[in-house]
C-alpha cells in the first residue's frame, strides 16, 4: 500500500501542462499566463501630473509670487504650447507635463484669483510629477509565464493595452458516478436508493479549482453500462470515477479501465479515509478512481486530484500549504494511517487552533460543512493532546466563528 506523501508525488510526476489559448482579457481572470507579459511601451507613457493644480516653473517658486494663469490641460488634453517663465497652467491630474515646467503646485497650495495665483507654500523641485517610465520601462518583463493572473494582473495588462492573453488551457474534468443504487435528483426516493450526489460535489469540487466539470450521469454495476459511460469519460482530459473501486462482488471499475487501456499507477494508499483509490494513465490522461463514500470521495479529491488539475493548468502552487495550528482537544488515529480529519480553525490571539468538527466516521457528511480545515495527522502518532501542534489545510472562510461547532457528545465519539 503506497504512503500518502509517494502517491501525490507520483501522481504529480505523471501530470502534463494542457495546450495554451487566447482568451479577451477578462477571461484569464484566475487562468494562467502562458508566455512572459513584456512592456510595449513605458508606465507612465509620458510625464504627467500627479495631482490636481498647477504646472509652474521652479525658478519662479518664491512664497508670494503672482503668475498668470494663461493655459489650462485636463485629462486626456495637451498644452497649446510650452510653459513661459512667470505663467503657470492649470492642470489634472493624469493630464500631461508642460514643455519647460517641472513643479506641479497643487490647488490647495496656491490662492486663485484674476486668472492669476499667488503661491502659499515653498516647493521642491519635480514635486508631483510621474515620470514616464518610472513605474514600468518599456522592454521590462511585468511578470513571467507561470503566473496566476489576479486583479492585479488584469489591471497592468489593460494598461499595457493587453486585448487577449495567452494563457494554459482548463482541462474538461469528466465525472462519472457508479452504482446501481444511485438516482438523479428530482426522483422520488424509494427505498434502497440514494441521490447521486458526488456528481455534484466533485464538479463543484473541478470549478472551484478551476477546470471544466463534465458530469456523465450514473454509471450502472455492469459492464455494458460503464464501458459505454467511460468511453465517453476517456475522450475528456482527465476521467475520475466515483465508487466500484473496491474489492466486492459488483466493483467492476478497475477491471473496465484496464480494458479500456487505462495503466493503472497504483491501487490503495496508505490514508483514512479513501484507502481504495486507485490512479492511472490513459496515454497522457490522468484518470482517477476515488471512493464511492461523498467524504472520502471529497477528501482524496482535496488531498490528490486537485494538486494535479492546477499542475495541469499551469499553476506552480499546487499543493495547498500546511498550517501549523494547536489542538484544542485530545485527538485519537486509530487507524494506522495518514488521517485527514475535519476540524474547525480559530484564530485567537494571534496563533491557530484546531478541533474537531464533529463525528469523523465518514458517513457523518454534515461534519464537512462544519469544517474549515483539515488535520493531516500522521501515521506514527496514535495520540495527540489538547495543547499539542497539527498540520492543518484551510479550506476558507471565517477563522474567528466564535460559536460551537459540535455537541460534545458528538466530538467525544467521533474518534
Amino acid at each position: 500500500m503506497m504512503k500518502f506523501e509517494e502517491a501525490r508525488a507520483t501522481i504529480l510526476d505523471n501530470i502534463s501542462l494542457l495546450g495554451t489559448e487566447e482568451v479577451e482579457l477578462l477571461d484569464s481572470l484566475g487562468r494562467v499566463a502562458a508566455e512572459d507579459t513584456v512592456a510595449p511601451f513605458n508606465l507612465p507613457p509620458f510625464d504627467n501630473s500627479a495631482m490636481d493644480g498647477y504646472a509652474v516653473r521652479a525658478a519662479d517658486c518664491a512664497i508670494g509670487a503672482m503668475l498668470e494663469i494663461h493655459d489650462y490641460v485636463p485629462a486626456g488634453g495637451i498644452a497649446k504650447s510650452a510653459l513661459e517663465p512667470g505663467k503657470a497652467i492649470k492642470i489634472m491630474t493624469g493630464a500631461p507635463l508642460p514643455k519647460a515646467s517641472d513643479v506641479i503646485v497643487p490647488f490647495e497650495d496656491a490662492t486663485e484669483e484674476n486668472h492669476a495665483i499667488t503661491l502659499n507654500k515653498p516647493v521642491r523641485m519635480g514635486q508631483h510629477i510621474r515620470r514616464a517610465g518610472e513605474d514600468v520601462k518599456s522592454g521590462d518583463t511585468v511578470f513571467t509565464a507561470g503566473t496566476q493572473i489576479r486583479t492585479a494582473e488584469i489591471n497592468i495588462l489593460a494598461s499595457l493595452g493587453a486585448g487577449f492573453v495567452k494563457v494554459y488551457r482548463r482541462p474538461v474534468v469528466a465525472i462519472l458516478a457508479t452504482g446501481d443504487e444511485l438516482i438523479e435528483a428530482g426522483q422520488p426516493l424509494a427505498e434502497g436508493k440514494l441521490y447521486n450526489s458526488n456528481s455534484f460535489m466533485l464538479a463543484a469540487a473541478v470549478r472551484e479549482a478551476g477546470g471544466i466539470p463534465l458530469i456523465l450521469g450514473i454509471a450502472r454495476d455492469n459492464r455494458e453500462s460503464l464501458r459505454e459511460k467511460m468511453e465517453a469519460g476517456l475522450e475528456a482530459d482527465v476521467l475520475i470515477t466515483a465508487a466500484g473501486v473496491s474489492v466486492g462482488d459488483r466493483d467492476f471499475v478497475r477491471p473496465m479501465l484496464e480494458e479500456l487501456g487505462v495503466k493503472q499507477v497504483f491501487w490503495k494508499i496508505d490514508i483514512k479515509p479513501g484507502k481504495s483509490t486507485a490512479f492511472g494513465m490513459h496515454g497522457r490522461k490522468p484518470v482517477f478512481a476515488l471512493p464511492g463514500n461523498p467524504v472520502s470521495a471529497m477528501i482524496t479529491f482535496l488531498e490528490l486530484v486537485r494538486p494535479a488539475i492546477l499542475k495541469m493548468m499551469g499553476r506552480r502552487q499546487v499543493i495547498q500549504p500546511l498550517l501549523t495550528a494547536i489542538m484544542q482537544e485530545d485527538m485519537r488515529n486509530k487507524s494506522g494511517k495518514t488521517f485527514f480529519a475535519r476540524v474547525r480553525l480559530e484564530a485567537i490571539g494571534g496563533k491557530l487552533y484546531a478541533r474537531s468538527a464533529g463525528h469523523q466516521d465518514t458517513g457523518f457528511q454534515r461534519t464537512v460543512c462544519m469544517a474549515n480545515g483539515i488535520a493531516m495527522l500522521p501515521a506514527d502518532r496514535n495520540n495527540i493532546k489538547a495543547g499539542e501542534d497539527v498540520a492543518v489545510h484551510f479550506l476558507g472562510g471565517n477563522l474567528n466563528l466564535a460559536e460551537p461547532v459540535a455537541r460534545e457528545e458528538e466530538v467525544a465519539s467521533g474518534f
